[in-house]
């Protein structure tokens, strides 16, 4: 290059720089607005309709919190096509470059993949929904919280938090323990062999009958069940909403022990008669040897 048209050819790059800066800040600048104001339009809408439909009674309590975040991502990804193609990016092409991206990053996150796949299927079927109490076959146990596409929340009996990937849940077998209206209880009690079976039924269906919490229809039930080492086993079982489940069941197994015992009939520990043999090759004295063994101790 000659060094008299060195100046020359600078100020043509600054000139032309320039001009590419005039032309595209307005659209950085732009672009950078729509960026900010989208995220912050997305915020506000994902907790807008999050608001609104807390206060629905018509939208299940399962999808409350999932449509909040539908609508915030969905805008979210509106705005970035909006930014890029107010840069001037060809968004068909970008398209295809993420959809190629996506196979791959799909390949690569099957397991992630599964969750959501599953998250879709506990969504669309139900068979439980926040606030129910599940228990999963060889899984976690508990109060659950919050289903989303990838995983769900739980809050254990005793209260401890646990986070389960979705797949874990739907491919195994699952106790849905508040999804029916009711419950059937089984509560086995021993009575002693002396005591009348019939007068401890008749003790155990009043005492059935005298709780509220438990239903009439269908109608409790006593019975022999079986014959233990040391009691005869009585089945008392009975029908309660499962609202008052637990606290019906653990109220007559108390109960049921105060009432047997007030009426005479005894409610015998676990216990066994044990006979000591001499081993096989251990004989027993002849009786007239023990016989004279023991009086010549005495004469001594």
């Amino acid at each position: 290059m000659d060094v008299m048209d060195a100046p020359q050819e600078l100020g043509a790059l600054a000139t032309m720089i320039w001009a590419w800066t005039v032309a595209f800040l307005p659209r950085l600048v732009t672009a950078l607005l729509i960026l900010i104001i989208g995220f912050i339009v997305a915020g506000w809408a994902g907790r807008a309709v999050k608001r609104m439909i807390s206060r629905s009674k018509r939208v299940d309590d399962t999808l409350k919190p999932l449509v909040g975040t539908v609508i915030r991502y969905g805008i979210i990804a509106l705005v970035l096509v909006a930014a890029l193609g107010q840069l001037g990016v060809q968004t068909a092409s970008l398209l295809a470059v993420l959809g190629a991206a996506g196979l791959a990053i799909g390949l690569a996150l099957q397991g992630t993949l599964t969750n959501i796949a599953a998250g879709i299927m506990l969504l669309w079927l139900r068979p439980f929904r926040t606030g129910d109490y599940i228990e999963v076959d060889g899984g976690v146990s508990g109060t659950v919280t919050d289903i989303g596409l990838f995983t769900c929340e739980l809050k254990t009996w005793d209260g401890v938090f646990a986070f389960a990937p979705n797949s874990e849940i739907w491919n195994k077998a699952l106790k849905n323990h508040s999804r029916n209206a009711t419950r059937l209880m089984s509560i086995a009690i021993g009575i002693s062999y002396d005591a009348d079976p019939e007068k401890a039924r008749g003790l155990l269906l009043a005492m059935a009958d005298r709780d509220e919490r438990i239903m009439k229809d269908p109608a409790p039930i006593v019975f022999v069940d079986s014959y233990g080492d040391s009691a005869v086993n009585i089945a008392f079982r009975a029908w309660a909403p499962n609202d008052v489940y637990w606290d019906a069941q653990r109220a007559m197994i108390e109960q049921a022990k105060h009432d047997l015992e007030a009426a005479g009939i005894e409610l015998p520990f676990p216990q066994r008669i044990v006979h000591m043999l001499p081993p096989p090759d251990e004989k027993p004295a002849p009786k007239k040897a023990a016989a004279k063994s023991a009086a010549a101790s005495n004469g001594t």
